[in-house]
Parts: C-alpha cells; sequence; structure tokens
C-alpha cells in the first residue's frame, strides 16, 4: 500500500497552484482597476508552498509580475527545491 504522502501531495500541490493562479489573476484585476492589491509576500509565500505551477502560468496568462526579478526566480527556485526535497525524500526512503 502507498504511503499517505504519495496520495496527497498531487492533491495538495494541484490545490496550492489553483489557489496561487487566483490570486495572481485577483492581483492583476485589482491593478488594472486601483483597488486593493495581493500583498507580494503573499502571492510569494504561495509560491514557496508550492503553487509555483499556477504562479507561472498565472503569470504568462495575466502578464502579470513579469517584469520584477523575484516573480522571474521565484517558482523556478520554488520547483528546484521542492524537487530537490522529493528526491531527498525518496532516495532516504530507498
Amino acid at each position: 500500500m502507498p504511503h499517505p504522502l504519495w496520495i496527497l501531495a498531487p492533491g495538495a500541490y494541484a490545490g496550492l497552484s489553483l489557489v496561487a493562479f487566483g490570486a495572481f489573476a485577483w492581483d492583476k484585476r485589482a491593478a488594472t482597476r486601483g483597488a486593493r492589491r495581493v500583498r507580494e509576500r503573499t502571492l510569494l509565500l504561495l509560491v514557496w508552498l508550492g503553487g509555483f505551477a499556477g504562479a507561472w502560468a498565472a503569470m504568462r496568462v495575466a502578464h502579470h509580475k513579469t517584469r520584477k526579478w523575484r516573480f522571474r526566480v521565484a517558482p523556478w527556485a520554488a520547483l528546484v527545491l521542492h524537487a530537490a526535497a522529493w528526491i531527498a525524500l525518496i532516495t532516504r526512503a530507498g
């Protein structure tokens, strides 16, 4: 029987990516309307928690936060960090 982590992880990544996509899209809409924005640190937190795929997709679709170096680097850095953590976990479980 597979470990519960292997079952829950894909759903967690998908859920966080959906939340990140929504937050980036919401922030883009607020930016164009002059409304209250989502804090940059909140957007970055979503990226680092595992929503990097949704953030990357929203940046491409909405053309939002594409000029800021933190937002260009963070999704890729988070992906590498998460991949390294998974590799370490897998090799330890051996």
